[in-house]
C-alpha cells in the first residue's frame, strides 16, 4: 500500500509600497504606531487576499471539507495537510476572519494535518546564528495553537529550505519529520517516495517532495502545450498508483486551485473528484504526513551539507539562489540581517515586528534577475515592474528603517564587548550595541566585569568614540575617579547611563513618540 500525502502552502506576504522611494516618501517623520503602514500596502494585500478569497481559499476549503465527510466512515479515509504562514494568520484575521474559521473545521475534522514553519516565512534559517530562526519557529507554533487549536508535529521550512544544520535544529524543537525538495543531487539516484534519515540526527526523519507529480497540477495542469493536457483525476490517479515507494508528497501553493489556475480551468472539478479517484486503486491510500513518519522506517541518509549543499523547491537550480542570486539580494539581504542584535536589544516588541516584515522571504523573490522560464515565474508573483524597482523599494524602505532603530536606541558606532579581564578567554558573551542596550546589560554582567572595565576607562572611551558623546564620557570619567565596587558601581554606572538616555530621547509619552 502506498500513502498518497497532500500538503498545500499557504502564504500571503506584507507587500512593499511600490512608490515608497520614487515618491520620496523616506526618512519623514512619524509615530511609531505608524511604521506598518508607512512601509507595507495594506491595501494591495487585502486586494489580493480578498480575491484568493473567492477564487480559491473558500471554494476549495469547502471541496476538501465535503470530501472529508464524504468519506469519514469508509474504511479508505480523504486527509490532506497544509503549512501555513504566520503572516496569512495575520491576515485572515485583518481582512476575513471567517476564512480563519473555515480552517478550524477543517483542523477539527480529524483528517487534516497542519505543519509548523517560521512564522514570518524567513529565510533565518540559513543565518549563521539560529536564535532568530527558532524564535520564529516557536512563535509560528503558538499561533497554530492559539488560532487553530492544533499543535505541529511535523516541520516544513520556508519553500522547503533544507541542510543538514536545519534538520539538526528542527530535531532538537522537538519535531518527527521535516520537508525537503525530493531533487536528483540530493538522493544520488535514490526514490523521493520513501523517507529517509538527515545525517547527523537520531530521530527525524525526512519527507521528500515529488516535485515532478508536484508539478504536473501547479505548473501543467492548464498548459494547452502539454502532451497530457487536459489532465483528468482519473488520469492523474493512474499515474499515483504506478509510481513505486511508501509514499508519494505531492505539494503545491494552495492558491494553485482557482488562482494561479483559475475555476474556468477546470481546477476545481480536479480537486473534488481526486481524491475518490485514487481510493478507487487497491494499492493507495491517503496519509497525513505524521502517519506516514509513524508508519515508515527510514531506507537510507540524505546528506545536505550547510555550506554548498542547502536545497530548496525554487526554481530549476532547486538551492538558494532564486533569493540570494544577485548583488541586489545580497546586499538586502544583509541590511536586514544585520539589524538583529539592535533590533533586540532595544527590547521594544514594534520595532522587532517590522524588522521581522522585512525578513520575508517574498522581498528577496522579487529582486530575481535571471530570465526564461524562472524569470516569469518570479515576474508574475512581483507586484514590481522590474526586479531593479523591488530591490530600490525593499533597499530604501529597511535603510530608513535602520535609520529610526539606530536614533530610537541611541545606537553606537561600534558594540561594547564585555570582558572580565585581558584576553579572548575572558569574553562573557555579553555585548551591546547601544545607549539603550548597555544599561540592561549593565544590570545582568558580572560585578568582575564591570570593575575591569571601569578601572581602564572601557566605558567613557566607548562613550566618547563609538557614541561620540563627550558629555557621557565625562560622567563616566568622574565614576572611575571615585574607585567604586561591587553593587555600588552597578547602580551608579546604571543610573548615569540612565540619565543620559533620558537626556538624549527626551521625556515623551508612549505612542506619541516620533521617529
Amino acid at each position: 500500500m502506498t500513502d498518497v500525502v497532500f500538503v498545500f502552502e499557504v502564504h500571503q506576504p506584507h507587500r512593499l509600497k511600490k512608490d515608497y522611494f520614487w515618491k520620496g516618501e523616506i526618512f519623514k517623520r512619524l509615530k511609531k504606531k505608524e511604521l506598518f503602514s508607512y512601509y507595507f500596502d495594506h491595501s494591495l494585500d487585502r486586494e489580493i487576499f480578498e480575491r484568493a478569497c473567492r477564487k480559491c481559499y473558500f471554494p476549495s476549503n469547502k471541496i476538501l471539507l465535503d470530501l472529508i465527510d464524504e468519506h469519514k466512515r469508509e474504511k479508505k479515509q480523504v486527509k490532506f495537510s497544509f503549512s501555513i504562514s504566520g503572516i496569512f494568520l495575520e491576515q485572515c484575521e485583518m481582512f476575513n476572519k471567517d476564512l480563519l474559521e473555515s480552517f478550524k473545521q477543517l483542523a477539527e475534522t480529524g483528517c487534516v494535518e497542519f505543519l509548523n514553519q517560521t512564522y514570518y516565512h524567513s529565510l533565518a534559517s540559513i543565518y549563521p546564528e539560529k536564535s532568530e530562526f527558532i524564535e520564529q519557529v516557536k512563535m509560528h507554533r503558538q499561533a497554530m495553537m492559539d488560532l487553530l487549536g492544533y499543535t505541529p508535529q511535523v516541520f516544513e521550512n520556508t519553500e522547503l529550505i533544507y541542510n543538514n544544520v536545519i534538520a539538526k535544529t528542527v530535531e532538537e524543537l522537538g519535531f518527527i519529520g521535516i520537508f525537503t525538495e525530493g531533487t536528483e543531487r540530493i538522493l544520488h539516484g535514490k526514490s523521493p517516495n520513501y523517507l529517509y534519515k538527515p545525517r547527523g540526527c537520531k530521530k527525524i526523519k525526512v519527507l521528500l517532495r515529488n516535485y515532478k507529480l508536484t508539478d504536473d497540477i501547479g505548473f501543467r495542469f492548464s498548459a494547452r502545450w502539454w502532451s497530457e493536457w487536459p489532465l483528468t483525476a482519473d488520469k492523474y490517479a493512474s499515474w499515483l498508483a504506478a509510481t513505486p515507494g511508501h509514499c508519494i508528497i505531492i505539494f503545491p501553493d494552495y492558491e494553485t486551485f482557482g488562482e494561479h489556475h483559475w475555476p474556468e480551468t477546470g481546477i476545481h472539478e480536479f480537486l473534488r473528484h481526486l481524491p475518490k479517484e485514487i481510493l478507487k486503486w487497491e494499492n493507495l491510500q491517503m496519509a497525513t504526513p505524521s502517519e506516514v513518519v509513524r508508519r515508515y522506517a527510514p531506507i537510507g541518509e540524505i546528506d545536505v551539507p550547510e555550506v554548498g549543499g542547502t536545497v530548496s523547491w525554487a526554481d530549476l537550480e532547486r538551492d538558494t539562489s532564486c533569493w540570494l542570486g544577485n548583488a541586489m539580494q545580497w546586499a538586502y539581504y544583509n541590511s536586514v540581517k544585520r539589524l538583529e542584535p539592535l533590533v533586540k536589544e532595544m527590547g521594544d516588541e514594534d520595532f522587532l515586528k517590522i524588522w521581522r516584515y522585512f525578513q520575508t522571504s517574498d522581498h528577496l523573490y522579487y529582486m530575481f534577475t535571471a530570465g526564461g522560464a524562472p524569470g516569469e515565474v518570479h515576474s508574475y508573483f512581483s507586484p514590481f515592474n522590474t526586479p531593479v524597482d523591488a530591490y530600490v523599494t525593499a533597499q530604501a524602505a529597511i535603510l530608513d528603517f535602520e535609520n529610526r532603530v539606530r536614533l530610537a536606541a541611541v545606537a553606537a558606532n561600534e558594540p561594547f564587548l564585555f570582558y572580565r579581564g585581558v584576553g579572548e578567554e575572558n569574553y562573557t558573551g555579553v555585548m551591546a550595541w547601544s545607549l539603550k542596550g548597555i544599561v540592561n546589560a549593565l544590570k545582568k554582567v558580572e560585578l568582575k566585569s564591570l570593575e575591569f572595565h571601569c578601572s581602564r576607562g572601557d566605558f567613557e572611551n566607548w562613550a566618547k568614540h563609538s557614541l561620540c558623546d563627550e558629555v557621557l564620557a565625562k560622567a563616566l570619567r568622574r565614576v572611575r575617579l571615585a574607585n567604586l565596587k561591587g553593587q555600588n558601581l552597578r547602580k551608579t554606572l546604571i543610573e548615569v547611563f540612565q540619565t543620559r538616555l533620558k537626556e538624549v530621547l527626551g521625556f515623551v509619552e508612549e505612542g506619541t513618540e516620533y521617529f
